[in-house]
């Protein structure tokens, strides 16, 4: 799919993990000459995300904000891409608890993911990307989906003997894409792109 084909009012949005309110310590400017700024996480990818805050605007951890198209900003004055290294420790300290909070208020979604994760090659299938799932649980859930797609976390724990903590599983495996950017498989960070790009 080239990018004419895509959505242009495509909005991402992103949470908050910290909020700077006297500006980047590595920014070399003047005091007077910084905004606010801090490091979110998106939404739908969990990209992360390095912005710069209108000054008039006071934020918490947890805002939710629109980083991309400029055109639909609202709060967001500057936004850009950054690795997982680059975020603060604050934000660092934020991240997993801005994730598990994404997973349960898009559970939907997520359940989905178990519902319908496919194989990658004959030997290696998406669910044995997931922490703690071996060959056993990956058959105990594709047998139980069959029967019936599962629709919550807790059927996912009721239905799959041994499947404990789904959503944390989830969580662990975002916070590991996303710490570790070589990881061959990526399944949750950068999911947009990767579909834009197929």
């Amino acid at each position: 799919m080239s990018e004419a084909d895509g959505d242009e009012t495509d909005v991402r949005r992103a949470v908050v993990l910290d909020y700077l309110a006297h500006g980047l310590s590595d920014d070399g400017r003047p005091q007077y000459a910084k905004s606010p700024a801090g490091y979110a996480v998106g939404i739908d990818d969990f990209q992360l995300y390095q912005v710069a805050f209108d000054e008039d605007e006071r934020l918490t951890i947890g805002s939710e904000v629109v980083v991309e198209p400029p055109a639909e900003r609202d709060v967001v004055t500057e936004c850009h891409r950054v690795e997982y290294d680059d975020l603060s420790s604050g934000a660092k300290s934020e991240l997993e608890y801005v994730v598990a909070d994404l997973v349960e208020e898009y559970e939907e979604r997520f359940v989905d993911f178990y519902n319908d994760a496919q194989p990658i090659t004959l030997r290696l299938h998406q669910l044995n990307l997931l922490p703690g799932i071996g060959k056993k649980l990956r058959n105990s859930i594709l047998d139980e989906r069959k029967r019936k797609p599962f629709e919550s976390f807790e059927e996912l724990s009721e239905r799959v003997s041994g499947l404990h903590d789904p959503d944390q599983i989830l969580v662990d495996r975002i916070l590991e894409e996303l710490r570790d950017d070589d990881l061959k498989y990526q399944t949750f960070v950068g999911r947009r792109e990767q579909e834009q790009n197929q």
